[in-house]
């Protein structure tokens, strides 16, 4: 038995015509105006969005982790939830549960969706909750539906999740499983910005408690409308058709390959790789790849495409020896190791 538990916009109109390209180039201007010195973020998000996948993103406190997926919420037609990962939080808590009902005319179950069930879900802090909650989303991140009680909950059209976590204070947290993390599409670090990008964030920060502190009755600023979930669809359309060369194919699986057979490029990549990425890391290569391209204003990939992405897609794909983590050696200083070793096309 199967249900539709679609959020409020979930886009099950007809899709009308539109320019998607230049709609999602106008959400990329907005996110940027309000999210100053993280534009890699910025475009990590829209490539999660319009690749269809969901996206890990760690970064210290206060590196707008948060405003940049409410930004992207704020400006597209879409429902946006946040769910705050604890140690107390339940599974029914994140999908919801079924409830009793008892009315004059007889008594049912009936199911109340939970807050995974909208277009734009912030598991925040996910580390911090135990790994029956994280298992939780593994059916939705993955299938795109919830089953509760033998039925199958379908999600909306438009889904994705967005996941943070902490580097830091990792006392009373619960490591991802390996099985969760390969779920996700990319893995998404964020630096301090630099700064002259920081006194922009004062600025703008500043500028935002001033509006917010005008009289009551003030005009608000005109806002200009959502973009609309049709530009999303249309743009995906546009990207699953973008020309992929044989040797471009080839060049991301031997990447990934070459995660697999380390002793076949060199001894330090022996030392540090001791398991490597799964066909999903080709998928997300390929899927990403695409979409880079597409932002980019091309109709085929080239390796440039597949180089600026391969680090997100792969650092959290690999198992690093012991060896490795005791020479301080990084997933992304073996990525790039990898990059360096396996021929261009």
């Amino acid at each position: 038995m199967a249900s539709d538990v679609s959020a409020g916009t979930a886009a099950g109109t007809a899709a009308q015509p539109c320019d998607a390209r230049a709609q999602i180039d106008a959400l990329r201007a907005r996110m940027g105006e309000a999210i100053i010195g993280q534009r890699d973020v910025i475009e990590r998000l829209l490539i999660g969005l319009l690749a269809n996948g969901n996206l890990l993103v760690e970064g210290l406190p206060g590196l707008a982790k948060t405003r940049a997926i409410k930004a992207l919420a704020r400006n597209l037609e879409c429902d946006f939830s946040r769910i705050q990962f604890t140690p107390d939080l339940l599974p029914s808590d994140v999908t919801g549960t079924e409830v009793y009902y008892q009315a004059e005319g007889g008594s049912e179950f009936r199911f109340e969706p939970g807050p995974i069930f909208a277009n734009l879900v912030l598991a925040d802090e996910i580390n911090r909750a135990p790994a029956k909650v994280q298992a939780a989303l593994l059916e939705a991140m993955e299938e795109r539906q919830v089953t509760v009680a033998g039925t199958t909950h379908k999600m909306p059209p438009l889904f994705m999740v967005m996941a943070t976590q902490n580097p830091i204070e990792q006392e009373g947290t619960y490591p991802l499983p390996e099985a969760q993390m390969d779920r996700f599409l990319m893995h998404v670090n964020i630096t301090y910005p630099p700064v002259e990008d920081e006194v922009e964030v004062i600025r703008l920060v500043r500028g935002e408690e001033i509006a917010a502190q005008a009289p009551a009755g003030t005009a608000p600023a005109d806002t200009p409308a959502p973009i609309a979930q049709t530009a999303v669809f249309e743009a995906r359309r546009g990207i699953a058709g973008l020309h992929v060369s044989d040797q471009m194919e080839r060049y991301m699986a031997a990447l990934v390959n070459a995660t697999r057979v380390p002793e076949a490029f060199g001894d330090d990549l022996k030392r540090w790789i001791e398991v490597g990425a799964s066909p999903r890391a080709s998928l997300a290569l390929d899927r990403c790849g695409r979409t880079h391209a597409w932002l980019a204003g091309r109709d085929y990939v080239d390796p440039e495409d597949v180089r600026a992405i391969v680090g997100d897609v792969m650092r959290h794909r690999l198992g690093l020896t012991y060896e490795a983590q005791g020479e301080g050696i990084s997933a992304d200083a073996v990525v790039a190791e990898v990059v360096r070793q396996v021929a261009l096309p």
